[in-house]
């Protein structure tokens, strides 16, 4: 086993030793479930840590070149449940298929569920750009919201910390700090309509448009075609339409896009062009 695999497994099970110490309280099962799980990895790495598929050499020769998967996306999520504690008992139960890597509370406080190399169940069914599997490319955050609700300024300030600490440690571009409703426009609104998209972009965090006043919309622009080039999956258009006009303009309920919202769709596009 190459040193940089055998460091891999050990880091993998310290990190679940130590989660599992560090949170006996009322998660205490879950932890060490946890714990087990990072540990089965580690041992499946040991086995065969080359994890080789096919080889008709007889003789094994691992390459020098290589670390972890990085995360690319962020997509951020409203917990559309009744207090934080459902949403960790939702994400501790094997039965429900659902989990995040971090959890916001209503109070800031910031429940770090999986080490951001692993793989949360967070995204579903969906796509942005030419990411088909979101999950594998993204870290899922939740955060405590009934769905219908403004945020509060404890959660806010904790995300903008967070997003700021991810952003840095993975290199994450501006424009792919997403929603769940941006790669699932068909299923998903979150997070809802009350979440200051803006306030966020101005930091670094999402794109955003600026006045549009004096915009002039090219007579061959094409809605759909922008639409896609931001990232969007187009193949419904409607739905993708209402999820643009969400997260943008923060109204709900339109199918199709005004001449305001057009100005602020071709803003964005040539953003994303660059």
């Amino acid at each position: 086993m190459s040193m940089k695999t055998l460091t891999f497994c050990l880091s993998l099970c310290v990190l679940a030793l130590v989660a599992s110490r560090c949170h006996k309280g009322p998660y205490a099962a879950t932890n060490k479930s946890y714990n087990k799980q990072v540990k089965a990895y580690a041992r499946e790495l040991r086995r065969n840590p080359g994890g080789q598929t096919m080889a008709t050499a007889t003789s094994w020769v691992g390459t020098t070149n290589f670390n972890m998967r990085k995360p690319n996306l962020v997509v951020i999520h409203h917990t559309a449940q009744n207090s934080c504690d459902q949403t960790l008992k939702t994400f501790t139960l094997p039965r429900t298929q659902v989990s995040a890597h971090y959890v916001i509370c209503q109070d800031g406080i910031v429940h770090h569920m999986l080490n951001d190399y692993l793989r949360a169940w967070h995204g579903g069914v969906g796509r942005w750009g030419s990411i088909t599997d979101v999950n594998s490319a993204s870290i899922g955050i939740e955060v405590d919201n009934d769905g219908f609700k403004p945020f509060t300024e404890p959660q806010l300030a904790s995300l903008m910390t967070l997003l700021d600490t991810l952003k840095h440690r993975y290199g994450i571009p501006t424009a792919n700090f997403i929603g769940h409703a941006d790669i699932a426009p068909t299923r998903k609104n979150d997070p809802n309509v009350n979440f200051p998209w803006k306030r966020f972009a101005e930091k670094g965090f999402g794109l955003w448009w600026s006045d549009t006043t004096g915009v002039q919309v090219p007579a061959s622009f094409d809605d759909i075609d922008a639409l896609k080039v931001i990232g969007y999956d187009v193949r419904d258009s409607v739905a993708t339409i209402q999820a643009f006009r969400r997260k943008f303009l923060q109204l709900e309920g339109s199918k199709t896009l005004s001449d305001g919202d057009r100005k602020v769709l071709y803003t964005l596009y040539k953003q994303a062009l660059r």
